[in-house]
């Protein structure tokens, strides 16, 4: 009786564990598990990717199928010994818990496994009812597709995920000049708030000062009157007391120092209050940067042969070009204009300046001559502000000079701005006609001069 138990459990380890019968050529996986090749092909049909493997579950890497020529020699063996698989597998099959029936039948309603009585049952009549093996195919076929939906699900959030992390990143950027920029401005903010409470404290302490000399110079003509009042009135009383002929005498006198005294004039002064309210071309200034702000290039093609176009045709210095002149460029100045160009709208952007020297900036009109010999100004379609840059040869950002452009080509206005100051500089009005591109120039002494366009505030 024991050695045929050992053989049922021997031939039931020499069983495939996807059809239960007889190993045909067995082939091992990636985990050790062997099954018939047919049997593992079938079960792995439509996947891609990774291949589980039908008892552990374990991920195989590939389809790989190793034939195993020694269990191939032991299932030879193994068939030629007495059988009692079919009694054993027949024990252990498992059973319907309410009629201790074997589960031949699958519901696909209720996807629940049934014995033969339970298909006639009120709980599934009607019901669409297969064989287990069907039933096992056709919801492996579910599976699988299910399977290849999943993989694809993760591979597109894989994906996703990939692409969202240099966005994070670039936001994550984009909120740090967000914080930097509300920290300059808040900087500057503070910085303007100072000095107006410093120009209303001085304009107090002058208006105290004032007040304290008057209530002085009061006090003083009040205790002057006090001292002729008391000496008349001695008077009057030491001529009451003298005899007619002497009271008589000089009482005019008397008479006309009482009518002529004079009252001091009493001191008042109404006191101004002092306010203080942001300039209006503040919060202009910031209304119109993040309306209109352009972000500007510089165009190569038109800047002089002495000038370097640097950091992405954001900045321009002294420096040779090297190439062939274009025949737009700029020869007689060393200017260069943007690759942008207005004919319509309005339009901001900003510059900053560091190093000596002079400068200018402003518009000019498209069809600007490149090879005059006069310097371009308003005559000839060039409106522009021009200056000497900072003292300082250092070209650290607080030496910088930032200054705005507006240009409102409708209205016919090109206005100049210190935003360091937040300050108005001068407006030029023209009636515009044709593209007007914005224009950069620096004087030829200028040798430390660095010009940049400032993407924004």
């Amino acid at each position: 009786m024991e050695s045929a138990a050992l053989v049922a459990e021997f031939q039931e380890e020499a069983s495939c564990p996807i059809c239960l019968d007889h190993l045909t050529d067995p082939v091992t996986i990636a985990c050790g598990h062997n099954f018939c090749p047919s049997c593992i092909q079938q079960c792995w049909e439509g996947l891609q990717g990774t291949f589980p493997c039908p008892v552990c579950l374990h991920h195989c890497p590939d389809r790989s199928l190793k034939r195993n020529p020694q269990l191939c020699h032991v299932m030879e063996i193994a068939q030629q010994m007495p059988t009692v698989r079919v009694k054993r597998r027949r024990q252990e099959e498992p059973l319907c818990k309410k009629h201790r029936e074997v589960l031949a039948l699958f519901c696909e309603k209720d996807l629940e496994l049934l014995c033969a009585r339970c298909r006639v049952s009120p709980d599934h009549r009607n019901h669409p009812l297969k064989p287990i093996e069907e039933a096992a195919a056709t919801q492996r076929r579910k599976l699988k597709s299910c399977i290849e939906s999943l993989s694809k699900q993760i591979k597109d959030t894989e994906n996703r995920s990939e692409m969202q992390e240099p966005e994070c990143l670039e936001l994550r950027q984009r909120i740090e000049n967000q914080k930097d920029e509300l920290q300059t401005e808040l900087k500057q903010l503070k910085h303007f708030l100072e000095e107006k409470q410093m120009e209303t404290l001085t304009s107090l302490l002058a208006k105290e000062t004032k007040v304290q000399e008057k209530l002085i110079e009061e006090k003083n003509q009040i205790s002057n009157h006090r001292s002729t009042l008391n000496s008349l009135l001695r008077d009057m009383i030491s001529k009451c007391v003298q005899t007619d002929v002497d009271f008589l005498t000089g009482i005019e006198r008397i008479h006309n120092r009482y009518e002529n005294l004079e009252t001091p004039a009493i001191f008042s002064h109404e006191l101004e209050k002092e306010s203080f309210e942001l300039p209006p071309n503040y919060l202009g200034l910031h209304k119109m940067i993040r309306t209109f702000h352009e972000d500007l290039t510089l165009d190569p093609g038109t800047a002089h042969p002495s000038l370097t176009i640097l950091e992405n045709r954001k900045s321009v210095a002294y420096g040779t070009s090297f190439g062939c002149r274009n025949l737009q460029a700029f020869s007689s100045f060393a200017a260069v204009l943007s690759s942008e160009g207005f004919d319509a709208g309005r339009h901001f952007w900003q510059v900053e300046i560091g190093g000596t020297g002079v400068w200018s900036l402003g518009v000019c009109k498209e069809s600007l001559p490149r090879d005059a010999l006069m310097s371009p100004f308003l005559v000839n379609g060039c409106w522009k502000l021009q200056r000497w840059g900072n003292t300082s040869v250092t070209c650290h950002l607080v030496n910088w000079e930032r200054i705005g452009i507006f240009l409102d080509y409708e209205l016919g206005e090109v206005s100049f701005y210190n935003l360091r100051k937040r300050s108005h500089l001068c407006t030029f009005r023209e009636r515009f006609t044709g593209k007007l591109r914005p224009y950069f120039c620096l004087g030829h002494s200028s040798k430390s001069l660095v010009m940049r366009i400032a993407e924004d505030e």
